[in-house]
């Protein structure tokens, strides 16, 4: 097949055909197994390959390897209950709490790199030994360890080795001795404790004073090494570490080996306080309640008095002159309403109230004594006094 350009050109049909060819390949691929051959073709050189191996294991007289057993998952749902919520669950029902304790990680052999002149280019090829950490699982009187790259790894998998040697285990039977459930419980409330706060526990159960006290401290600043000693009371030891918390924490872990020892505490009861009941007020509310008071106070405390629903005050209307106004209030309470009237909403208020205390049965409240009105006098005009005329006056009169 050749290329035409000028009949190309006039159909369009015969330049297809020719992409057709060009584009459309063909791989033969040979397969040699022993003195055993077979040729499969493809429209790439790993389709061919394929095509070959399907032949090859359909018409091949050696023989095949076993299959291989399915993997025993535990987690039945993968990716929505981990190991963990799974064995949470299987506690609860055994009554045995998972309790996981981390471990320290292992010691990693020394590793000393070719440090010379071309040391960066050595350390290209140094790889870093990966991060291990150990857990312990106790789930009662068993325990499991796991590993893992991340602390929630190692989690995992020592959940899994406790689900494989507990899921087919009976569930045990709950102890019905209030003395040993009491130490069961005691230790395991002790088992998510610091050794040092145990230690403060006890001191303070039996009024003992604590004084922990770092006594030695040696080494070169990088690898220093420290010693604790903690007073208990007449107890004391010491601890040593490569810091000052692990070296108290072993103090501690040492003085509670002398601590367990002590024979137990007494229990004592502490006696019930019973305390009287105070009797509700009760407030009489007669006719002749609350008189001098203000008639709305007084209103709303006989209603509290009631435990009935307080006073409820509309404003009706609003009439006369900018200067000379008039409001109406109106009160109600269940059934009952009354209005009252007056030049302020306040004084409009007061006399509905007023009105409703006489229409519920209740003495009117005592008015306010109006002070007497004093002489109007300003201070620039004294007041005027009439004298009566002197004689002398009179006797002069005439002469005027």
């Amino acid at each position: 097949f050749q290329w035409d350009p000028i009949h190309t050109s006039e159909s369009p049909n015969l330049a297809i055909i020719y992409l057709f060819f060009i584009f459309l390949k063909m791989f033969t691929v040979q397969l040699n197994l022993g003195e055993q051959t077979w040729e499969a073709e493809g429209s790439s050189i790993k389709k061919a390959q394929h095509a070959a191996a399907s032949k090859a294991l359909n018409k091949t007289n050696l023989p095949k390897p076993t299959p291989r057993p399915p993997k025993n998952n535990i987690n039945n749902n993968p990716g929505s209950i981990t190991p963990t919520v799974e064995l949470n669950g299987l506690a609860m029902k055994r009554g045995e709490p998972a309790i996981y304790r981390p471990l320290d990680p292992k010691p990693i052999p020394n590793y000393r790199a070719n440090y010379n002149f071309r040391g960066m280019y050595n350390q290209r090829y140094h790889c870093p030994v990966p991060k291990i950490f150990y857990v312990q699982l106790t789930v009662g009187n068993s325990e499991f360890f796991g590993e893992g790259k991340t602390r929630q790894a190692a989690r995992h998998n020592a959940a899994m080795k406790a689900l494989q040697a507990l899921q087919n285990e009976p569930i045990p039977e709950k102890l019905s001795q209030n003395g040993e459930a009491g130490k069961e419980t005691e230790e395991e409330k002790d088992a998510n404790k610091s050794e040092i706060s145990i230690v403060f526990e006890i001191a303070l159960k039996r009024n003992m004073p604590v004084s922990f006290e770092v006594i030695k401290e040696s080494g070169p600043p990088h690898m220093k090494s420290f010693v604790t000693r903690v007073s208990v009371g007449e107890f004391s030891a010491e601890g040593e570490g490569n810091s000052k918390k692990l070296s108290k924490k072993r103090a501690a872990m040492a003085v509670l080996q002398e601590l367990k020892k002590l024979p137990p505490l007494p229990v004592i009861e502490k006696p019930k306080l019973y305390f009287k009941k105070r009797p509700k007020t009760i407030l009489k509310t007669g006719p002749e309640y609350g008189q001098g008071m203000n008639p709305i106070s007084r209103l709303a405390q006989i209603q509290q008095a009631k435990k009935e629903k307080e006073p409820e005050y509309i404003l009706l209307s609003e009439r006369g002159m900018p200067r000379r106004r008039e409001f109406v209030m109106q009160v109600k309470i269940g059934n009952e309403i009354t209005t009252g009237t007056g030049p302020n909403k306040k004084i409009a208020k007061r006399n509905a109230a007023e009105a409703m205390l006489l229409q519920l049965g209740y003495k009117a409240s005592t008015p306010l004594q109006d002070q007497p009105e004093k002489q109007k006098s300003s201070p620039c005009m004294p007041s005027m006094q009439f004298l009566k005329p002197h004689n002398s006056l009179k006797s002069k009169q005439g002469f005027w």
